[in-house]
């Protein structure tokens, strides 16, 4: 199994000369993930359970869309890097997490899929939550205070910035349940001040 993002493609060209079957993946969204869980499991002889798993992710985005339909969504900054500062635009799977959590990533629309940022520009986009979480790059408590130098930021604010299990954003297949279950209250949940 390879990534397009993790992998080279000479070296899936690679294998596959060798005679390797490879199984390429590149989810952009929660409903991929959903269906590379299916498709996994039918790749190793587990079409059944993967179906019942799928199934179950299924059902809980159907219900966390349902929960959140009538709540007001919220601009969010979610940065994978820093110095320089780096986010996502809406071509990534973690782009499609947040907004199925409720969220509006203010940098969505981006051109480049990584954009490098800066704290400025992150202050005028004036996301209502920032989530920094622990991978790729490892957002610790120390880290808060390099917003504090920014008030004006509704988040900043307000008392919105919280440090997440990278995983929950980045991470598809099982972990999706866990996502949908966590993200939408850092996102949608009250303040933390």
């Amino acid at each position: 199994m390879a990534n397009v993002e993790e992998n080279l493609r000479e070296h899936v060209e690679t294998l596959r000369g060798w005679g390797i079957p490879v199984y390429v993946t590149y989810p952009h969204t929660v409903a991929d993930g959903i269906r590379l869980v299916r498709d996994l499991g039918e790749l190793v002889g587990q079409g059944e359970r993967a179906g019942r798993l799928a199934g179950e992710l299924a059902a809980t985005r159907e219900a966390v869309r349902k929960s959140g339909a009538d709540t007001p969504r919220r601009r969010v900054f979610y940065p994978i890097w820093r110095r320089p500062w780096m986010t996502v635009n809406r071509d990534t799977y973690a782009h499609d997490m947040l907004a199925e959590c409720g969220g509006i990533n203010v940098f969505g629309g981006h051109e480049r899929r990584y954009p490098e940022v800066t704290l400025d520009e992150v202050a005028r986009a004036a996301p209502e939550v920032i989530l920094l979480p622990d991978e790729p790059y490892r957002f610790r408590g120390v880290h808060l205070a390099d917003f504090q130098a920014h008030p004006e930021i509704p988040a900043v604010r307000d008392g919105r910035l919280h440090l997440v299990d990278g995983k929950l954003a980045t991470w598809y297949g099982p972990r999706i349940k866990e996502a949908l279950a966590i993200l939408p209250r850092f996102i949608g949940g009250e303040s933390a001040a």
